[in-house]
Parts: structure tokens; sequence; C-alpha cells
């Protein structure tokens, strides 16, 4: 089969978001300039460089109370800052119940029952429970192709790892099995990994 996007695909679903998987799953927390605290995860997102370390996440839809994006990218506009919280799958429920679609300013940390901490070195709230949470300073928005597409990019200013996941000096992702997002509804974790080493190592 071959389609082109712009005449569309003719399935039932569309397939593009089951092709490009797994991703991680960013659990974007943040605060407006009124200390108001928002969670949500976005399953467009990754780090894009290592010194310094770099994140990217994309936004892709829009809610009617904020003037053509959502609460997150709204929030970093107005304070520069945010924090990715990792995403467990013992935390599966809880980060599904932070995708509901809520008015802005009510505080989805409330809604799925989840602990919040300060971070260190910005001002905003992260998951206390995360396997880990990376700490970002705004350094770009990027407007994309699309009604409501918009790419958000950050420098790493912190870093929280929880003390179990930490295996002989290495972060160890089987102790949290990392939750992933593939197309459709579906999800997966990751349970077991293995190791290949470069042609140059």
């Amino acid at each position: 089969m071959f389609y082109r996007p712009a005449d569309g695909h003719g399935l039932p679903h569309n397939p593009f978001n089951a092709v490009v998987t797994p991703r991680p799953i960013g659990w974007i927390s943040t605060r407006d300039a009124e200390g108001r605290d928002n969670l949500a995860p976005y399953s467009f997102f990754n780090a894009v460089a290592y010194v310094p370390p770099q994140v990217m996440f994309s936004s892709t839809g829009t809610k009617a109370d904020r003037d053509g994006t959502k609460d997150n990218v709204a929030n970093i506009r107005e304070t520069g800052v945010f924090c990715v919280n990792i995403v467990e799958y013992a935390m599966r429920d809880a980060m599904n119940a932070t995708s509901a679609s809520l008015p802005a300013g009510e505080d989805e940390f409330a809604v799925a029952g989840l602990e919040k901490a300060e971070c260190d070195t910005v001002a905003c709230a992260r998951v206390a429970a995360a396997p880990a949470n990376l700490e970002c300073r705004l350094t770009q928005i990027v407007r994309l192709e699309g009604a409501a597409n918009w790419l958000v990019l950050g420098e790493v200013t912190g870093v929280h790892l929880r003390d179990d996941c930490l295996v002989d000096g290495r972060f160890d992702i089987t102790r949290y099995q990392p939750l992933t997002r593939l197309g459709y509804r579906d999800y997966a974790r990751i349970t077991e990994l293995f190791s290949l080493s470069r042609p140059d190592d």
C-alpha cells in the first residue's frame, strides 16, 4: 500500500502514529503566571542534544479557552519553564487521567491523585514519585505547519533520578518499565533490553 497524506489513507484509522513507534511520553508539568499547576502527557517528545542537554515536545491540539493552543504551551509562553516527568508503567492510569480536557487552571495533579514536589532550578511542580524528572528552561517555541502545531524546545537545567532506579551507577529502566506510546489507543512497556557495540568501539 502507498498513500499520499494529502490525499488520505482510506483506512478506518490513521496509520501514521502506528508507524512511528514506540514513542516516549513527555508528561509535561507547568505553572501559569497565577501559580496554578498543569500536567498533561505528550507522545511527540524526545531528547535532541547532549551538551547542553535539550528536549522537545510538540502540542498538536487546541482548547477554546487557550487561544489556538493548549494549557502547557500557553503556560510556558508566560513563564519560560517546564518539567518533563518520565512515565512508568505503574503510573499509566494516572497519566491517562491527566490527558482529560479540563478547564484552564484546573489542577491535573489533584484530578489524578498525584503528589507534587517543587523543582529545584525552575518555578514549577513535578510528579514526586516519577522515576525521573527533567527541569527545563524554554529555548524556543516554533510554529509548525498545520493549524495548531507547536514545537517546544528546552534546555535541561536539573535532573531528578529516583534512587531505586540507580543500579551500579547506571539508570536502570527495567526497574520502572517505561510506558511508551504506540498507534491508535495502544501503549507498551519496556521490560527487557540488549546491547550492541558500534563497529568502531
